[in-house]
């Protein structure tokens, strides 16, 4: 019997979900096996292999990105996890599409309550 949970979140653009998960320190495997409970697995494109040897991964399913995890065995608060992945993402989408528009990133900071804060400027 599988224990995989998933958690629909609202991410799209692989490419930057990896950055947001390396950025928040964890390493990151492409495209293997997600571990669970006595040895069960399941793919998934990005990885994160967790040393007690239940991962969590993230795999697409249609035009976004899911979050697979055997939650009983993984020893980090997920929701916390997702978040902070979440947070990451964003400020990497709004990076990404000022400079496509031709904005500069003239600032970028995390406050105190780790709002992040990002101040972009263009010459008209």
């Amino acid at each position: 019997m599988s224990h995989f949970t998933t958690i629909a979140i609202e991410i799209k653009n692989g490419d930057l979900l990896k950055q947001a998960i390396t950025s928040l320190g964890y390493p990151v495997k492409e495209n293997t096996l997600v571990r669970g409970y006595l040895g069960n697995t399941t793919n998934a494109e990005y990885v994160i292999s967790m040393p007690n040897g239940y991962d969590l991964g993230f795999r697409k399913i249609g035009d976004r990105y899911e979050l697979v995890a055997d939650m009983w065995g993984v020893a980090m608060n997920v929701e916390e996890f997702v978040g902070e992945v979440n947070q990451k993402y964003a400020a990497s989408m709004v990076l990404q599409s000022a400079t496509q528009q031709g904005f500069a990133i003239e600032q970028q900071e995390v406050l105190e309550d780790g709002t992040v804060r990002i101040v972009v400027g263009r010459w008209a």
